[in-house]
């Protein structure tokens, strides 16, 4: 994973208060396998900024699908 690749936290989380599935973006570094994810709204506005492990997160992807031969 590297800075500002988006990612989906596998777990709840008690405080701050975050569902599984939340999405975020990697957005500092602290130390190997802890970075700094930060959780938006649709609108872009920071509800949640964490250090969280690599192992709490799913890296996301996005991909061009693919079209199948008929």
């Amino acid at each position: 994973m590297k800075l500002l690749d988006t990612v989906a936290l596998i777990h709840d989380l008690e405080e701050p208060r975050l569902p599984a599935g939340a999405v975020g973006v990697l957005v500092e570094e602290w130390e190997p396998g802890v970075y700094e994810v930060e959780f938006s709204d649709l609108e872009g506005r920071t509800y949640a900024r964490v250090a969280l492990r690599k192992s709490d997160l799913l890296p996301l992807h996005h991909a061009k699908p693919e079209l199948r031969a008929a």
